[in-house]
């Protein structure tokens, strides 16, 4: 008896601590600044340092977004402060259900706004939204992080990062290492383009060439080419030689510099191009000797039905031809990563030097750092005929890294290629 009761003991003391120990690490602390605020507009103020602030206004709600792989229970609590004696009443909802609590200030100590628990029904994205039951310009505390606990919550994915941008993801066109490429075609149709979306159809190892959302008032056509040297941000470090020129702008565009992604030669064209009509890009290398070569970019008009330059660079140490074409999806601000972003990409083709057009029927896809472990809700797939690209929107889909697809081929070269000649 002597040896079975203490064996005894630690055997249940083991067991306590290790059920402990499963519920500590069940818990999940998700940070204030990962979250969306809805609508998209101001309202509140969302930084890593100090999480959600100025919350004034209940027409706004403070959103977080997760994916969970359990059904089942969870414990929700949200970290706020408010100065001593305030009071704020909020309302959590997941699912269609909703607890409310009133939790009253702690000054200078954080203060837990405790709703309870909660049912995961089904396993997959999930929204929890915060609303004010607030008076209006009453502030109902700066958030500092959602808490989440309970037998659901276990390999549950939470973006805990400050970049709230959905992946950027890429469509590589493999061609044989000894194929010169004098021209690269590709068309682009919008399916979700929210503000801050960027879908590039003709990418090439010295530039990117797309359509662009600015704003819910301004699209643009974008073509731009990067500087030779590496300089990463300032283009006033890049020496006059290692720079490319403009050589010539189709009449409204805009040119200019550009950096802090590299550095290069800027252009773009204010065009409201619309949701669902199909854009065509080409851009062409022409070789001038051994150490330079003008790149141009095309657009095809919806409007007037014909190709018009957006402008064409001079990039110096080249002197040879395209290389690594591949077309991509960029959502490039963080406020509206929760939104979804689709676009179809088809009919890719290139061009050789002696005129023959080749069809490029096969892409792998590929991803951002933000996409390896942070935002999974990127994928790729085929629709219409036509490679698509969709990410963001805490949407169901998983592409893996370097996955190949292979759309069916259309048969025929590109219709209609007749480009207004570069001035000599």
């Amino acid at each position: 008896m002597s040896i079975i009761r203490p064996l005894h003991r630690v055997f249940g003391l083991l067991v306590l601590g290790m059920w402990a120990a499963a519920l500590s690490a069940a818990e999940l602390r998700v940070p204030a600044f990962t979250a969306y605020t809805l609508p998209d507009a101001e309202g509140a103020r969302i930084s890593r340092r100090s999480g959600v602030t100025r919350w004034t206004d209940p027409a706004l709600t403070v959103n977080w977004y997760g994916q969970f792989k359990q059904t089942g229970e969870i414990s929700a609590k949200v970290l706020l402060r408010l100065p001593a004696g305030a009071e704020s009443k909020l309302k959590l909802t997941v699912e269609g259900q909703s607890r409310q609590v009133a939790v009253k200030g702690g000054g200078d100590d954080a203060v837990v706004a405790d709703f309870g628990k909660l049912k995961i029904a089904k396993a997959g994205y999930q929204r929890l939204a915060l609303e004010s039951l607030n008076a209006k310009g009453q502030s109902f505390g700066d958030l500092e992080a959602l808490l989440l606990d309970g037998p659901a919550v276990e390999s549950a994915h939470f973006n805990l990062k400050e970049r709230r941008n959905a992946a950027s993801i890429h469509l590589m066109y493999p061609v044989p290492a000894d194929t010169n490429i004098a021209a690269f075609y590709c068309e682009v149709t919008a399916v979700e383009d929210p503000t801050a979306t960027f879908y590039m159809a003709c990418g090439w190892h010295r530039g990117y060439f797309g359509m662009q959302v600015n704003s819910p008032t301004e699209r643009r056509i974008i073509f731009s080419v990067w500087d030779s040297g590496g300089e990463a941000v300032d283009r006033n470090k890049v020496a006059d030689e290692k720079r490319v020129k403009l050589v010539a702008k189709g009449g409204g565009v805009y040119s200019g510099d550009f950096g802090n992604e590299g550095t290069g030669g800027h252009s773009h064209l204010k065009y409201p191009w619309k949701t669902g009509e199909t854009q065509r890009f080409i851009v062409t290398a022409q070789p001038t000797n051994e150490t330079f070569t003008i790149f141009a970019g095309y657009w095809f008009h919806p409007d007037k039905q014909e190709w018009m330059l957006i402008s064409a660079w001079k990039a110096p140490r080249e002197g040879g031809w395209l290389k690594r074409p591949h077309s991509f999806s960029e959502n490039f601000w963080g406020s509206n990563g929760h939104l979804l972003r689709k676009a179809r990409f088809g009919s890719q083709s290139i061009r050789t030097p002696a005129g023959q057009w080749v069809e490029l029927t096969t892409a792998s896809f590929s991803h951002d750092p933000t996409g390896k472990a942070d935002r999974l809700d990127r994928f790729m797939g085929l629709e219409n005929g036509q490679f698509f690209l969709s990410h963001g929107g805490f949407v169901e889909g998983f592409t893996t890294f370097g996955e190949k697809f292979t759309r069916p081929a259309a048969g025929k070269a590109p219709s209609d290629i007749r480009l207004p000649p570069l001035p000599q």
